[in-house]
């Protein structure tokens, strides 16, 4: 019993001392930043406070403290993101050597395949976009680095999703929104779990045309040196210019010999 209490009073102690570490003000000037990722126009005070759920009185400080700082433009009663943003991004960008070795395989890909190629990694119930060739065709495939899409219907998130232990993937399941996009669209959360061990079993995953109408696209894991999956490769294209079999026999192949060139480069 005193070993318990002993254990019960450290356990405590650890969450309060977690509690007394978090910066509610810092999580709650980064909600209001990312209130605007979704939009396409400025936003006024009452639009974020909807969007991130916090009081007009706590977002308008936020938003005046991120204007002081440069990451807000403020015109009259709308606001919106500065271009001071950017250099957030550029900073994980120049610290993380994925993006940087992945470029240059990226663009061979699609000048290879006639298709765009990307390079993710999973965040929350989303994958995010860190590398990108600059091959585009088709107008809803312009998608940039930054650019996040949910990672239950998209290859790159499967693939990722798919070498989470059992624990990961019940907390991704408790807080994911599996929203339906189109009319085969999967949301069931037994029928994901079978597609992610399908997934894991053949080493890639090929979703047609659940996130949009037409989109088909095929991925692949990229690991790291010591063999950790760090990342996911992806080419998409349209259904009715690719057939499945075709990015199967084609695609698929220099999709996994890119990921096997790439391994050695990534170190840790």
């Amino acid at each position: 019993m005193l070993v318990e209490k002993v254990e019960a009073e450290s356990e405590s102690s650890k969450t309060n001392s977690a509690d007394r570490s978090y910066v509610t003000a810092l999580a709650r000037g980064l909600s209001v930043m990312t209130a605007f990722r979704e939009q396409r126009d400025r936003l006024t005070l009452s639009d974020v406070a909807k969007i991130v759920h916090l009081p007009r009185a706590t977002v308008r400080r936020c938003l005046l403290t991120l204007a002081k700082l440069g990451y807000v433009e403020n015109s009259g009663r709308f606001f919106s993101l500065s271009p001071q943003v950017l250099t957030l991004a550029q900073a994980y960008l120049s610290s993380s050597p994925l993006p940087r070795v992945a470029q240059s395989f990226l663009e061979r890909v699609s000048e290879n395949l006639g298709e765009s190629c990307s390079l993710s990694i999973l965040h929350g119930d989303e994958v995010i976009y860190i590398a990108r060739s600059t091959r585009k065709r088709m107008g809803s495939l312009h998608r940039d680095v930054g650019s996040h899409l949910p990672a239950h219907c998209t290859s790159m998130g499967r693939v990722l999703l798919a070498v989470l232990t059992n624990n990961e993937l019940q907390a991704y399941f408790r807080v994911a929104r599996l929203e339906k996009f189109t009319r085969t669209t999967v949301v069931d959360n037994n029928e994901l779990r079978a597609i992610f061990e399908k997934v894991r079993r053949q080493g890639y995953s090929l979703v047609d045309q659940e996130l949009e109408p037409e989109l088909r696209s095929i991925c692949v894991p990229v690991q790291n040196a010591p063999g950790r999956v760090i990342a996911a490769l992806n080419v998409s294209t349209q259904a009715s210019r690719t057939s499945k079999k075709e990015m199967l026999e084609h695609f698929l192949p220099v999709l996994k010999d890119t990921a096997v060139k790439m391994r050695p480069l990534l170190v840790g």
